[in-house]
Parts: C-alpha cells; structure tokens; sequence
C-alpha cells in the first residue's frame, strides 16, 4: 500500500497534476537544503519524494493558490 494514499493527498490539491508538481518541487527543495520539516525518524519514507507527500498530508507545506 502507498503512503500516503493519493485519495487523502487530492483532499488537499485540487489535481493530479498539482500533486505531483508540488511533490517534485520540495523533493528537490530537500535534496538541495538537506532541510526537513519533521524530524528524520518521523518519516516513513526513506526518499525524499515520498517525505514531500508524508508533509503535504501533514499540513507542513504552505499552499499558495495564486502559483
């Protein structure tokens, strides 16, 4: 099973295609800064885009619609 579901993630974006630009964005925002919003052992995901999903569900990262 996926972690997180898409069906939560699309609760939160409006698209597909939304969802999978922001995912890609801050995955490689983390594998630039090596800057996470939670601590190390908190992910269940050990790359860096399945932690950008893991934030996303957890309201870590500021939507900005008007993008």
């Amino acid at each position: 099973m996926i972690y997180p579901s898409i069906d939560k993630l699309l609760n939160i974006v409006s698209s597909k295609y939304e969802l999978v630009h922001l995912a890609a964005r801050r995955s490689k925002e983390i594998q630039r800064t090596r800057h996470l919003q939670m601590q190390e052992g908190e992910y269940r995901s050990k790359k860096n885009i399945g932690r950008a999903l893991e934030e996303l569900e957890g309201g870590l990262l500021k939507l900005n619609n008007g993008e």
